[in-house]
């Protein structure tokens, strides 16, 4: 503490202002950016969250975005975001997700555009899918645009996997729906 005063003390008011405005200049853009949430829906308020836990081992931390934190609803866009709590690798994730999307009767021929947008996951790392109509999702890795997926009712067919009637967890579905 000692050395902050000596240091402010040598300082002329003028160099301090600038080191100020120099250091906000620095932080301002991440704390500042419009989020991709924002940008893509009305007022995104969180609606739910839950964890998704495979024998007893969290997976995967879930939270629902609708506008204005309204009820769920498919005719409406929202955003899903995950923040995985395990390392999992880039073609067990498509293959998961195809799966379960199979499992739910809701196959769509997308591989490739998975490939293209899914990556390999470590603890952390978070997707965020954003649905633009019934035939358009957008995905964000880590804050930063993946891909875009275009395809008829991909937006059920995928969001099914975490928000519809045949999840692997009800009670992970219903507190995502905060019901």
């Amino acid at each position: 503490m000692a050395l902050c005063h000596k240091i402010r003390a040598s300082l002329p008011a003028f160099d301090l202002w600038r080191i100020a405005v120099v250091l906000l200049a620095l932080l301002a853009p991440a704390g500042l950016a419009a989020s991709p949430l924002s940008n893509h829906l009305s007022d995104p308020k969180l609606l739910g969250s839950s964890t998704f836990r495979f024998l007893g081992l969290p997976i995967y931390d879930a939270r629902l975005y609708t506008p204005g934190g309204a009820p769920f609803n498919w005719s409406e866009d929202f955003g899903l975001e995950l923040t995985y709590r395990r390392n999992i690798k880039k073609m067990a994730l498509i293959d998961s997700t195809l799966e379960e999307m199979d499992r739910q009767g809701n196959s769509l021929p997308i591989r490739s555009e998975l490939e293209s947008c899914f990556q390999t996951i470590t603890p952390g790392d978070r997707y965020l899918a954003i649905s633009q109509g019934p035939d358009r999702v957008s995905y964000w890795f880590n804050g930063k645009m993946a891909c875009t997926i275009a395809h008829r009712g991909i937006k059920r067919a995928f969001m099914s996997i975490f928000l519809g009637d045949r999840t692997r967890s009800a009670s992970f579905t219903r507190q995502l729906k905060g019901l």
